[in-house]
């Protein structure tokens, strides 16, 4: 008998909080000092990811349609014990506590686990929208199998104390106990895209939200019964699950396995590494995106699951390990590509070049495919003769066409899919590329097959390069004003970064922190679209705004985008001596001019960093325009230095579009007392809401009322006024400290690779960094796939200097990556 403590984390419904709660408590025990083993019912790759970073175990999966039901307890044990032996095991369910695979009647439901491995359940249900009848819900969860045992309820999502109290009175009646209760506006969740969330490896700021996460569960949450529920689960009768070995292999010395990873590439069982080592394999893992060659000595190749489609214009880019990963394919190393790995191995995705060892090229689908299959090899494979008969699952929204070739990699379900390939012509196939994923734990055979092959096949034509030599560089012909494919710039004030951008080229020239909204609040914009028959009523949106700086109503005028609320200054300016602090955004000044007004430059110096010294400003300017922190040098100005600026008869305007990315915003000017300043600010840059335009100007009455007077009627839309209002509540202020946190660390990053090229970019704080490269530089890096913004349209910079956006380690390392290239082949040929 084996003891093993343990407890399920299950919902009512898909949607409730089962993930983020389930995390938060493996988080909130191990911070308490408990050893904690995680699982995650069903095949699903993401969830956990956030379990290894709860817990600093790997995160295993429980399904038994991937693995059989023989096989859950022994795994189940494993886990407890590997890499060390646990103190209790926290399992979190999939979907509602009884959905399972259609028509099997709950079959691998989180029910069904429950009950093969005698775990009790809590169950996690969102009371935001009722209140006595979530008992009535537990009732029914709690008596629709009696060989399910659900031993407590977790409350999410209550309004308030009131609202919990009395759906915690109707559920204790049940004699269900209640664990604790979650608040509505806790702020705590993971961002999600296409396929569920975003994984965890592609979150640096995962970690910080993590803690926080494991603090209001510890506070919210009864831990202690959480751990007198796991204990009270009955032992076990059985022997914990142990990698296949063969006897064949044991005498050969060791080959070694490269294996896809990094943010690209997170989908693997952890199973996968350990049933390689059992089989004389040495698993090593590499960053497709990052690494520009195979680990040496490679010998067999595995590419499992994860987002290339996300990533792939930094793949494309990596020109010298696509060569070699082809080379090496067609050459015969054996290679498994599961999913990410066909598309990887595709001739292209959505248009970016990869390795083009697969005949067939791949794209986004509307439709997501997500199934349990059976597989049936229709031919020899890699991994098993024909007839071989596997459970695999299907997720993913790319379609490749063609769909297959002429030797299928499986049978899926009767249907041909994938590829099977003897690309060296060795007369056995050393190439399977399929979207099918499969446990190797539940098919042992097919990682004895691979391994076997991998000791014994001999790849012809296939030599690693010894040294990484870059690939050829051309320096083109530079013109002042001129690169190739983009017309001169006949006004460089006029100039922005979404010019400079493209599809197949990764965008560094863009401040925009996302791609698209978050999901929250893309619903929210969702939802506004029923009161577009109307015309917009910004009232409440000026409420929300000036609440969340603590100012009169009077003081706000939203607007459509900073850019809307530069040309209204520039209506109402009647300045004699207006000056403009450059290097800054060009808009300013370029509203100015349009309106008949030519401003005074006072051009700050790289060689003291571009800060400001107020006494450069003359002292009878009577409008001063200076960004804070300033685009694109990323420099932030002291409050005190700016209120220094403050005169009489002077009106100072702070553009603070990216002051969002400050913690906590102490050098802000927008305060109670406001007369002689102007506060512009910008919600397109934080939301990824560039092409909505949402903004807003803080000041005294005085100026709010005369820039209203030239703002056109309903110029802010239905949207944009819902987008002012939903990022001002308590979850949104969460989700910026999140980004804040986030993009500091990015940051740090960036500049921490640019000084390790023996560069020196100006020290930022917001989300860009400036840095000054050399003349050519950024043509160059155009052509090797990034678009980096150019720093000669900025007054006070030369082409010798580059903007670069702040983007997440894992796109900024790829970038380095093509810099260090670019810069070490100038250098040489210099």
């Amino acid at each position: 008998m084996v003891r093993i403590p343990r407890l399920v984390i299950a919902a009512a419904a898909s949607g409730q909080g089962k993930t983020t709660v389930a995390v938060g408590v493996m988080a909130a025990l191990t911070r308490a000092g408990h050893v904690v083993a995680a699982a995650k019912v069903g095949p699903d790759f993401i969830d956990p990811g956030y379990h290894a970073l709860a817990t600093g175990r790997p995160g295993r999966n429980l399904d038994p349609w991937l693995q059989g039901e023989q096989r859950i307890l022994p795994l189940l044990a494993h886990g407890a014990r590997a890499p060390e032996p646990a103190d209790l095991t926290v399992i979190e369910g999939v979907m509602g506590l009884f959905d399972g695979r259609l028509g099997t009647d709950g079959w691998a439901s989180t029910a069904h686990l429950a009950t093969l491995t005698s775990s009790p359940v809590v169950v996690v249900i969102d009371i935001s929208s009722a209140s006595r009848t979530v008992a009535a819900t537990v009732h029914g969860l709690r008596t629709f199998d009696p060989n399910v045992h659900v031993a407590g309820v977790i409350l999410n999502k209550a309004g308030s104390t009131r609202h919990s109290d009395e759906v915690r009175r109707s559920v204790e009646q049940l004699g269900v106990p209640v664990l604790g209760v979650l608040p509505r506006d806790a702020g705590v969740s993971a961002p999600s895209r296409h396929l569920g969330l975003v994984p965890a490896a592609e979150r640096p700021e995962a970690a910080t939200a993590l803690d926080r996460l494991a603090e209001q569960t510890a506070e919210f949450l009864d831990l202690d019964a959480l751990v007198e529920i796991a204990s009270a689960a009955p032992d076990l009768d059985m022997e914990p699950w142990s990698p296949i070995t063969s006897p064949a292999l044991s005498g050969m010395p060791s080959r070694r396995v490269a294996i896809a990873g990094g943010r690209a590439f997170t989908f693997r069982y952890a199973e996968t590494e350990e049933q390689l080592r059992a089989l004389g394999c040495e698993p090593v893992v590499f960053d497709p995106a990052l690494d520009t060659s195979l680990p040496s000595g490679t010998q067999g190749i595995y590419l499992g699951g994860g987002f290339p489609e996300v990533h792939a214009a930094a793949l494309s880019t990596n020109h010298r390990l696509l060569a070699e990963v082809r080379d090496a394919v067609l050459s015969g190393v054996p290679t498994v590509a599961e999913c990410a790995g066909l598309l990887y191995l595709s001739q292209a995705v959505d248009g970016h070049g990869l390795v083009g060892a697969v005949p067939t090229t791949a794209a986004m689908h509307p439709r997501l495919t997500l199934r349990y299959v059976t597989a049936i090899a229709p031919d020899e494979t890699l991994l098993g003769p024909a007839g071989t008969r596997v459970h695999g699952h299907e997720f993913h929204r790319t379609r490749t066409t063609p769909g297959h070739g002429d030797r299928a990699a499986w049978l899926l379900d009767g249907s041909p899919e994938g590829w099977s390939l003897d690309p060296a012509g060795t007369s056995s196939p050393t190439l399977h590329a399929s979207y099918l994923h499969t446990h190797w734990a539940g098919h042992p055979e097919l990682a004895l097959r691979f391994a076997e092959a991998v000791h014994t096949t001999t790849p012809a034509n296939f030599a690693q390069p010894t040294e990484a030599t870059g690939a050829g560089v051309t320096f083109p012909n530079v013109i002042a004003g001129q690169e190739p494919g983009h017309p001169e710039i006949s006004d460089p004030l006029e100039h922005h970064g979404d010019s400079e951008t493209e599809p197949g080229l990764v965008d560094l020239a863009v401040n925009v922190r996302l791609t698209t909204p978050p999901t929250w609040l893309a619903q929210r914009l969702r939802d506004s679209i029923g009161d577009l028959a109307a015309y917009p009523d910004v009232r409440d949106a000026r409420r929300a705004i000036a609440r969340r700086h603590g100012v009169g109503e009077e003081m706000v005028l939203p607007t459509s985008g900073a850019a809307e609320a530069f040309v209204l200054l520039a209506r109402i300016a009647h300045a004699s001596r207006p000056v403009v602090v450059h290097p800054q955004f060009t808009e300013p000044e370029a509203a100015l001019r349009r309106a008949g007004i030519t401003p005074e430059r006072v051009l700050l110096d790289a060689t003291n960093g571009f800060t400001l010294d107020p006494d450069r400003i003359p002292a009878d300017a009577d409008l001063v325009i200076i960004g804070n922190p300033t685009n694109p040098t990323g420099v932030l100005h002291p409050r005190g230095t700016l209120e220094s600026l403050r005169r009489p008869g002077r009106l100072l305007v702070i553009d603070e579009a990216f002051m969002d990315t400050i913690a906590r915003e102490p050098d802000s000017l927008i305060g109670a007392e406001m007369a002689g300043v102007l506060v512009l600010r910008s919600l397109t840059k934080t939301w990824g809401l560039a092409g909505l335009r949402a903004g807003y100007a803080v000041g005294s009455p005085a100026v709010i009322a005369a820039l209203a007077r030239h703002q056109p009627h309903w110029s802010v839309s239905t949207l944009a006024a819902t987008v002012m209002e939903a990022t001002t509540d308590s979850m949104a202020r969460h989700e910026v400290e999140d980004a804040v946190a986030a993009t500091s660390l990015w940051r740090e990053h960036l500049l921490r690779g640019l000084r390790d090229l023996g560069l020196s970019p100006v020290d930022s704080a917001t989300s860009f960094v400036l840095v000054e490269v050399g003349v050519g530089i950024r043509e160059m890096m155009r052509e090797r796939g990034y678009a980096l913004r150019r720093g000669d349209t900025f007054p006070g910079l030369g082409p010798e200097w580059v903007r670069i956006a702040v983007r997440d380690p894992h796109t900024i390392d790829g970038m380095l990556r093509e810099l260090a290239t670019v810069l070490t082949s100038k250098e040489r040929i210099a």
